[in-house]
């Protein structure tokens, strides 16, 4: 027979009640002083009320001085013209009235008929209540706010330090393990230089005699290095569940408060706990939030909580008292602020660079996310792969759910490729606003010309990136849309961004050639196109008159300067050096729709017509597209 077992039952405040007693406090008070209370009159007239036999009891106080007035029922009606509007109070006392300390109670009253109450009024606990009811009511609320912000400062987490404002210097960083976390490195796709390094650390924490036989160590920090959506913070999870050591994880907004030196006390307590449990991993998420470059931070003023806080960080990291034992991962996509003494050997050793992902990976990637997801079974993932170029593995999920949605929207019993492409084109251009928009027929005309200059151009030129679709249907911001299969190149020469810009310039000449004048649908492609206008000359050294210079700033630390790095007789030459750069492009595009004009009035009358057409339509009229391998 199974022994009962008595729990204890835990009596907590909870600040919700103190809500209600205010509101049932309030609300008795309410109901208790409807009607009219009493009111005040001489003793002149209360004699008199007394000789005509009309009051029932006088109660007299002493040393107050005061007395309140009870009439008899019956004689109220009499006196109602003494209170507001004629209406009787229903409670007693009916009035009340003051005296002077001359007043002799016993003389006064002794003649006269009426029932007579006489008592001292004790101030005692009236004045205790006056003097201590504001500081309690002020330690009541100073513990609230305390409570309520210890939440935000020093709450309990796995690993963190409890509530309360003495708690606040605590570390807030939670402890997993792998009975915790459910990532593993089998559920990060790709990634296969980044996934290496970090199975290195993991190996070693297994196995570290494999390597210490040598007389070899491991770094003692990786920094994980990416844009956003690569799979830094996936990574630093299938550590978690694969390392069979503790594993702290932290964000590094975390260390940095309102509140002076909270932020390296944080930094000293999660290392303390770190030692205490060594070997194990400190995940530091979003690190250039407490390890930007010192003296340079963002404002007029530097903020010394944050310096103080990367100090002790450092001084943990690789100081006097190193922590050894202690293998500290760090997640960023602002590698060009840190500061540097952050980036040195000793310190993050290794720099992991988690890029997006190529072809390959993006189906791997894919086949991750397809995992619980019901697809059609003449679904190609080696496609969908081809026609994301870019995407990160954050927007390769996307893509897939938003592709489930699509199809359960369109009831579908599983997901083609029909859902998949729709998916990529709402994440791309935005949400299709086919009903909701309303073009006027010229309008209509203009786009389609618009978008059929930007297509007939980017097929025509050998650099361009091939054109894979293009729609009339407005989408986000965009009337019309093209879209192009960029290659996944990693130099970019003249010829392609030459091409490139005239891609972009196709949409504008295309309106001038139809409709003899310039509109402003041309935004975007305008902006894009002097971007890379300016980077050919100033960053890439690719203008005769400026020469093979470069002022592009890797490290990031021109930002906070005033000054720039080349004179005002350099900065005029560079938009000179523009301006003939976008000129020269205007005329070459300007040849290739004129040489072109039946098959560019061709493109754009199809497109009016279907609204969208795809790479067989462009070739069918264009013929094939010339690649190039440069």
């Amino acid at each position: 027979m199974a022994k009962k077992q008595n729990k204890k039952t835990v009596f907590r405040i909870n600040f919700s009640w103190f809500y209600l007693i205010l509101v049932l406090g309030i609300g008795y008070l309410i109901l208790n002083n409807q009607g009219v209370g009493p009111q005040k009159v001489e003793w002149a007239g209360v004699k008199q009320m007394i000789l005509d036999g009309d009051v029932k009891e006088i109660h007299f106080i002493r040393n107050d001085y005061k007395g309140s007035v009870t009439m008899k029922p019956e004689a109220l009606g009499k006196y109602s013209e003494l209170f507001p509007g004629g209406q009787v109070p229903a409670k007693s006392p009916h009035f009340t009235f003051l005296v002077s300390d001359k007043f002799d109670p016993e003389a006064e009253f002794e003649n006269l008929p009426v029932k007579l109450v006489m008592e001292n009024d004790s101030k005692m606990w009236r004045n205790m209540i006056d003097w201590l009811i504001w500081p309690i009511l002020l330690i009541v609320m100073w513990v609230w706010m305390f409570r309520g912000m210890s939440g935000a400062m020093g709450g309990k987490g796995q690993g963190g330090a409890g509530g309360g404002i003495f708690n606040v210097g605590r570390s807030t960083g939670k402890l997993a393990d792998k009975n915790t976390v459910n990532v593993t490195f089998k559920d990060v796709a790709g990634l296969y230089g980044a996934k290496e390094e970090v199975m290195e650390i993991v190996d070693f924490l297994k196995n570290p005699k494999k390597y210490t036989s040598l007389g070899g160590k491991i770094p003692k920090g990786a920094l994980l290095v990416g844009p956003p959506g690569t799979g830094k913070t996936l990574l630093a999870k299938a550590v978690a569940g694969e390392a069979n050591v503790p594993f702290y994880s932290i964000s590094g907004s975390d260390f940095v408060e309102m509140f002076v030196g909270v932020g390296a006390s944080r930094v000293r307590d999660l290392f303390a706990q770190a030692k205490e449990k060594a070997p194990c991993i400190v995940f530091i998420d979003e690190i250039d939030a407490v390890g930007r470059a010192r003296g340079k931070n963002v404002g007029w003023s530097s903020n010394d909580e944050r310096e103080n806080t990367l100090n002790q960080l450092l001084t943990e990291m690789d100081g006097f008292g190193t922590n050894s034992g202690v293998i500290v991962l760090a997640a960023t996509n602002r590698a060009d602020i840190l500061d540097k003494a952050l980036m040195r050997a000793g310190r993050f050793d290794r720099q992991i660079h988690v890029e997006l992902p190529e072809l390959k990976e993006r189906e791997e990637i894919f086949n991750v996310h397809l995992r619980g997801l019901k697809v059609a079974d003449d679904f190609e993932v080696e496609f969908m792969a081809k026609h994301t170029p870019g995407f990160s593995g954050a927007d390769i999920a996307n893509v897939c759910n938003e592709a489930a949605l699509t199809a359960a929207r369109r009831n579908k019993n599983a997901i083609d490729k029909q859902d998949f492409l729709d998916a990529v084109d709402r994440i791309v251009g935005g949400l299709e606003r086919k009903n909701s928009t309303i073009m006027t027929p010229a309008e209509k005309r203009t786009t389609a010309y618009h978008e059929a200059g930007h297509a007939v151009v980017g097929w025509l030129l050998p650099y361009a990136d091939p054109v894979f679709k293009v729609s009339l249907i407005p989408r986000g911001q965009a009337l019309g849309l093209t879209w192009s299969l960029p290659s996944e190149r990693k130099i970019l020469s003249k010829s392609w961004m030459m091409d490139e810009m005239c891609t972009l310039m196709g949409g504008r000449v295309a309106e001038e050639l139809i409709n003899g004048e310039p509109a402003s649908g041309a935004l975007n492609d305008l902006e894009r196109l002097t971007g890379i206008a300016y980077s050919m000359v100033q960053y890439y050294g690719m203008s005769d008159k400026v020469g093979q210079l470069s002022f592009y700033d890797s490290t990031g630390a021109r930002g906070y300067e005033m000054t720039k790095p080349y004179s005002e007789k350099t900065a005029e030459l560079m938009d000179s050096e523009v301006k003939s750069l976008v000129e020269e492009v205007h005329r070459r595009t300007l040849k290739i729709l004129s040489d072109n004009r039946d098959a560019f009035e061709n493109v754009a009358g199809i497109l009016l017509e279907k609204e969208v057409i795809f790479a067989d339509d462009l070739e069918k009229i264009l013929g094939p597209k010339v690649k190039t391998d440069k």
